[in-house]
């Protein structure tokens, strides 16, 4: 039997490396994240050294996605998602118009096609979902009423990269990629996509709520921790391949519903409790995954493109974000937390990029501008936090009154 699988070479690679580049970050007094994004950066094929399989760190880094989704969803419930769809839907729509064209703006400088523009403009527009869930979990929001905003954000931005992931394909010729001769018509694309998702979501919320809480019920009955363990994730998992294998949903919203749909039931912090190792453990292999992606190199080739990227996502998505939560009447602690969770991109950007490849609308050096971006805003992204941290913390102090001492101490 051979000692040294591609499978075990990846996953003990990169958590080796990346428990020692996190120490030496933490050590720093700089956020665990950039330690890893160091360790998949060394561990990927653009370094001399160990070599990780790029391909494999991505799976694998999709599991993480998964059961932090899912964590998620085990902690909203239908009402929390209902409670925000009013700045939510309008919020996410609006931002991810004005990154696009952004972008199409930047890519026109650089003389691209107007649909590899258009591409590389929505690219910028969606938020990684590891990132922002972690910098909230970090700060215990998730289940506060910002964070409630920024997952219900986070979820119509899937439903729109959903949606966007089937119809490229189908516009690729209007777009000014390879054409879709004698495919199906892009209304006939979207209604089947529309229908598809509605599908799943009524399957979810009608028969799931009632079924998979039942199912962690009967499990728990049996006394055997090691079957409920197995039954939470099976459920989580199983629920986020279904809906991509039969509805085409992205894993992420998969795992969140399944995670909403299993909060009925009466076990789900202790399920919540259970999975949160694996959930740790996958998604430190997420931030290595990315930065194997990454070519240092592309600083030297092209490095006020990546600057113009990153500015795009930092400051020109959070002025975007600040001024619709803004608009809606939110306070100005609110509207700087969105802000922040929403100045990175991640995982979709790199699936929509090399789908804009593929179909030849957008130029190869696209990609390495969306990943020198999703890089730079990453590494950028605790640092914003911890500014807002502070900026929290003086404002509070600002509010007590006059020799009334600080509850905090």
């Amino acid at each position: 039997m051979p000692h040294s699988t591609p499978l075990i070479t990846t996953i003990v690679g990169g958590l080796v490396l990346a428990f020692i580049l996190g120490a030496i970050a933490v050590r720093l007094k700089l956020p665990p994240l950039i330690g890893y994004l160091f360790a998949g950066i060394l561990a990927g094929p653009h370094t001399p050294g160990f070599t990780a399989d790029g391909h494999l760190a991505q799976e694998l880094a999709e599991l993480g996605v998964i059961l932090l989704m899912f964590g998620v969803g085990l902690h909203f419930s239908l009402k929390d998602l209902l409670s925000v769809k009013g700045i939510a839907v309008p919020g996410a729509i609006v931002q991810i118009s004005v990154a696009t064209l952004m972008g199409l703006g930047m890519s026109q400088l650089m003389h691209w096609s107007l649909g590899g523009g258009l591409l590389f403009g929505l690219a910028l527009s969606v938020a990684s979902t590891v990132v922002l869930i972690k910098a909230l979990d970090d700060r215990q929001m998730v289940e506060t009423g910002i964070g409630r905003i920024a997952v219900g954000w986070l979820i119509v931005e899937d439903l729109v990269m959903v949606a966007a992931l089937v119809l490229i394909p189908a516009l690729s010729g209007v777009l000014g990629g390879r054409g879709a001769e004698g495919g199906p018509s892009l209304w006939w694309v979207l209604g089947i996509t529309v229908v598809k998702v509605a599908a799943f979501v009524a399957i979810m919320l009608i028969f799931g709520r009632r079924v998979i809480p039942w199912i962690l019920e009967r499990v728990v009955y049996t006394g055997n921790r090691e079957l409920f363990r197995l039954g939470v994730l099976a459920c989580a998992l199983g629920v986020a391949y279904g809906a991509t294998a039969l509805f085409g949903v992205s894993f992420a919203l998969g795992a969140f519903f399944a995670g909403m749909v299993m909060a009925e039931s009466e076990f789900s912090q202790r399920a919540a409790d259970e999975s949160l190792p694996l959930r740790d453990a996958f998604s430190v292999l997420f931030f290595v995954s990315v930065g194997m992606l990454f070519d240092p190199l592309s600083f030297l080739r092209d490095p006020w493109g990546v600057l113009g990227t990153t500015l795009i996502i930092v400051v020109g998505k959070s002025i975007a974000a600040y001024l619709i939560v803004r608009a809606f009447r939110h306070s100005k602690m609110t509207a700087l937390t969105i802000s922040a969770s929403l100045a990175q991109i991640g995982e979709f950007s790199f699936i929509l990029a090399g789908l804009g490849i593929t179909q030849q609308i957008m130029p190869t050096e696209a990609q390495d501008l969306v990943l020198g971006g999703a890089i730079l805003s990453i590494l950028i992204n605790p640092l914003l936090f911890n500014l807002l941290d502070r900026y929290r913390g003086r404002a509070e102090e600002a509010e007590l009154p006059p020799g009334q001492p600080d509850p905090g101490v």
